[in-house]
């Protein structure tokens, strides 16, 4: 018998795990001798291996000697079989406890009762070598009520543009970086409606094995733990001296004298910098004492992005994430392509067929969104295959395979930060109708803080336009916007920008439109989107400029390029390698 995990000052006590019954030595593996066969008196000809004697040794294990797996469980009859998993499962009932999560009570009447799960990750360190065993319990809140058992659920996460100038600002003024995160944290969250849920798988009560949890706390799973874990936190943040970000409300900020701190929040993974030594230790002091800080120190993996320092500043990149990605899909082998999507799609009889697994498609095209966040050079690509999740055909899964085999020739790649000029400059184009299937024209910009890249985005238009100057119009309006919110959240950072912001566009017509009330049959209906330009450039906050279309940089956001073309505008984009 595996021993009961039996908490010391839990109300509620664990059941005891069991396993089937062995004997006390450990058998090693066994090998069979193949039995004798009495003379055959069949006359089929065929010749088994019954018949022949060479049936394969079979091999005898005891449960008990088999080695810890490093592969996830994915329920709960798996997991137990492993004392790491077993031990990972009593950590988190003993944190659920400690932190008075629920209380035992009848089942109630007429009131929803929640379902629970365990959920397990293997958590690894950047180099691929086993962190620790977590498991999750989670509930099950697809099964929730609105108005019932939740109410308000949106909470507010970092924009990524803000990680990356929040980096910046602290690399160009020399601060220090320190991420940390929270151990438990929606268990902080205190719920303000009434939720009940089973109890655990493994851990259920034996004195009182019918009764439910009434939960006090938040918990993993639920619609409004989200919110409940960021209310709690910036309340703590607020009271220290904090205030809210009017730009992005996941940034709060922290002015007193001389003293700047900034404090962006992702979720339970928080990320600190600012100029004064003893208030950060103060803020981290209070923290401590409310909730559990873990993983505190220099900044080095946040989210998944792996931040080096370099001799020039700091190198973002998703190596190992890309590399992950790769295996999972079984391209570990394959040969590496130039670009990451073709100039012309392949048509073959099979190519407008369903492709067999969705699922697969789905799962691939999520990840290589994710890795969008330091590789711009992949956005075209990946938001190509995002519009054909819903129905993927051979065609699709191809370009997938496409963008898998570019990357497998550049997983080292990633986005530098450089310190220097902090002057805003954005590139904007648009392809204009070049959708065959809905002919909506795609836009894309991009925006650099001195020769950093902070900001991008690749996006199909809503409507149709109905010329090309309507189509770098409504990309210019777009990026427009995006620049304002920029302009704010710099100033919030301290980076100012006195002068108007330089917008490059290659486009005379729609850059004659912005500056000039010509309205015509072919454009009086963006009548709105010219106001909205024309008001900006005449109160300060932005420039339209010309640009060759050669040297324009968002040229790359908009449509395949061939090889020279993508690698001349890639190093535009300051994509590089890590060993570059």
């Amino acid at each position: 018998m595996v021993p009961s995990l039996s908490p010391a000052d839990c109300s509620v006590s664990p059941i005891t795990f069991t396993q089937t019954s062995h004997s006390t030595h450990s058998p090693s593996p066994t090998s069979l001798a193949p039995p004798i066969l009495p003379p055959s008196t069949s006359l089929h000809p065929m010749q088994t291996r019954l018949r022949t004697g060479h049936q394969k040794p079979k091999l005898l294990f005891d449960l008990l000697t088999v080695p810890q797996s490093v592969e996830t469980p994915t329920s709960y009859n798996q997991a137990i079989k492993y004392e790491s998993w077993r031990n990972a499962m009593s950590a988190e009932f003993l944190a659920l406890q400690k932190q008075g999560t629920w209380s035992l009570i009848p089942p109630p009447t007429n009131k929803p009762i929640l379902g629970c799960k365990w959920v397990f990750k293997l958590k690894t360190n950047s180099d691929g070598q086993i962190d620790r065993y977590k498991a999750r319990l989670v509930a099950q809140g697809f099964n929730q009520e609105h108005g019932i058992n939740f109410n308000e659920t949106f909470s507010p996460v970092a924009k990524l543009p803000t990680i990356r100038i929040l980096l910046l600002l602290a690399l160009h003024r020399n601060w220090p970086i320190l991420q940390f995160d929270i151990s438990n944290a929606f268990l902080h969250g205190d719920l303000l409606e009434e939720v009940f849920m089973k109890q655990p798988p493994g851990f259920v009560d034996d004195q009182h094995p019918q009764y439910v949890c009434k939960l006090h706390k938040a918990i993993y799973g639920l619609k409004q733990a989200p919110r409940q874990w960021y209310t709690k936190l910036t309340q703590s943040l607020v009271q220290f001296g904090f205030i809210f970000s009017k730009a992005d409300p996941s940034l709060l900020i922290y002015t007193k004298s001389t003293v700047q701190l900034y404090l962006l929040i992702y979720v339970d993974d928080l990320l600190l910098t600012g100029n004064d030594s003893s208030t950060i230790q103060s803020l981290l002091h209070m923290l401590r004492s409310t909730f559990s800080l873990k993983q505190l120190g220099s900044v080095d993996t946040f989210l998944g992005i792996q931040i080096h320092k370099t001799t020039n500043g700091l190198f973002l990149h998703q190596a190992k994430y890309a590399t992950n990605i790769i295996a999972s899909a079984g391209f570990t082998t394959s040969k590496p392509v130039s670009t990451p999507i073709t100039l012309k799609p392949t048509k073959t009889a099979t190519a407008a067929q369903p492709f067999a697994d969705p699922l697969l498609f789905r799962r691939l095209v999520g990840s290589l969104n994710y890795l969008t966040i330091t590789r711009p050079d992949i956005a075209y690509a990946v938001n190509s295959v995002c519009q054909h999740m819903h129905s993927p055909t051979n065609a699709d899964f191809l370009s997938i395979k496409r963008i898998l085999r570019y990357l497998q020739g550049t997983k080292s790649y990633g986005l530098p930060l450089l310190s220097g000029n902090m002057q805003l400059t954005t590139y904007v184009d648009a392809d204009w109708a070049s959708d065959s299937l809905d002919r909506k024209s795609i836009t894309g910009f991009c925006s650099f803080i001195g020769s950093t890249l902070v900001s991008w985005c690749v996006k199909k238009q809503v409507t149709v336009a109905k010329s090309s100057t309507e189509a770098e119009y409504r990309a210019l309006s777009s990026a427009t916007s995006d620049i304002l919110w920029l302009r704010r959240l710099l100033a919030e950072f301290g980076l100012s920008q006195p002068s108007p912001t330089s917008i490059f566009c290659d486009s005379t017509s729609a850059i004659a439109l912005a500056h000039n009330p010509v309205f015509h049959a072919r454009t009086k209906h963006i009548e709105i989107d010219y106001h909205f330009i024309s008001h900006h450039i005449q109160h300060g906050a932005i420039a339209v400029h010309h640009i060759n279309s050669l040297n324009q940089t968002a040229d790359i956001l908009t449509k395949p390029l061939s090889p020279t073309r993508f690698a001349e505008l890639r190093d535009k984009l300051t994509i590089c390698s890590s060993n570059a």
